[in-house]
């Protein structure tokens, strides 16, 4: 994930099924409101965020477990943002930092990273 977009993707042991949230604060929307003040932009980037991290919150409630991972803070500040509210206490929530990767290299990130977290918890048991 990223700021602009974060990619949803299920881990199952039948093709994992993937969906993709935007953020609706864009690039040109933020060049274009740059151009009136800085201030204004850097208000504006921060609601834009506001209702993109809201919307993932939405998301992740749905589940137990979850791995943020991507390049860039968002996953820290959507972290940060969920284990300060109490309805996502029951959710475990896990951050990796990573380099940007294809389609295919973040369904191979997330089967490795669960299939490990499966093994270490049958073998705890």
């Amino acid at each position: 994930m990223d700021h602009a977009h974060a990619t949803l993707i299920e881990y199952s042991e039948n093709p994992m099924e993937t969906a993709v949230v935007t953020s609706d604060f864009t690039h040109q929307e933020k060049e274009e409101t740059l151009a009136k003040s800085e201030y204004g932009m850097h208000k504006k980037e921060q609601q834009g965020n506001a209702t993109f991290y809201k919307h993932l919150g939405e998301v992740i409630r749905d589940f137990e477990e979850v791995l943020l991972f991507g390049p860039t803070n968002a996953k820290s500040e959507l972290y940060n943002l969920l284990k300060a509210d109490h309805r996502f206490e029951q959710i475990v929530i896990e951050v990796k930092n990573t380099d940007k990767l294809s389609d295919s290299q973040q369904h191979t990130f997330v089967k490795e990273y669960f299939s490990a977290r499966q093994k270490g918890m049958a073998s705890a048991s």
